[in-house]
């Protein structure tokens, strides 16, 4: 049996170089838990995360409480433990969704990170939460040694014109729509 290596020595860290723009789109379950496969793979690496959420801030998600065991991250965490209604969009959400744009924006130029996350970024744009020219923007205005991810449904088809890499998850089958609910430890 192979003995697992430690985790580099940070104080090593290679400069990173070549950030690109991945997506994580669709209706199948997986984009966050996908992302968040890279953003571990990140951490191994000694790379500097920024992870900003969008509208499911206040839930209790254990993955945040985590990874914020980890050196070398931030987690920011924005918006409502109610799911934002798309057709009655609160002006409380809209403010929240604009403050995690901003941090995300801030972190992404800062310097300091080599990683920066939108976690349900998509969806945020696909409701009018965030404004589709600013994430443009964003995505334009990204350092070259940056790699940024974007998660959550309906991705715009500009913003994948844009990334680098596209990742659908296709819903197949879901233990949901037979009555199952969502597990501790494994689905939430």
């Amino acid at each position: 049996m192979t003995a697992v290596s430690p985790l580099h020595d940070f104080s090593l860290r290679e400069p990173f170089t070549k950030g690109l723009v991945q997506i994580f789109t669709g209706e199948g379950r997986g984009k966050t838990t996908a992302a968040l496969g890279v953003v571990l793979r990140a951490l191994g690496y000694g790379l500097r995360v920024c992870i900003v959420v969008f509208m499911k801030g206040d839930h209790p998600y254990n993955e945040w409480k985590a990874l914020s065991k980890f050196p070398n991250v931030k987690i920011a965490r924005f918006g409502f433990r109610n799911f934002t209604n798309p057709a009655n969009v609160k002006p409380e959400e809209i403010e929240q969704a604009k403050q995690a744009l901003a941090a995300a924006r801030e972190a992404m130029l800062s310097g300091n990170y080599d990683l920066v996350m939108l976690d349900e970024i998509n969806i945020a744009v696909a409701w009018k939460l965030v404004a589709l020219d600013e994430m443009v923007r964003l995505i334009r205005d990204k350092p070259s040694n940056v790699e940024l991810i974007l998660t959550g449904r309906q991705a715009d088809t500009e913003l994948i014109k844009l990334a680098d890499l596209v990742t659908e998850c296709l819903k197949i089958k879901h233990p949901y729509d037979e009555g199952i609910m969502a597990r501790k430890g494994i689905d939430l």
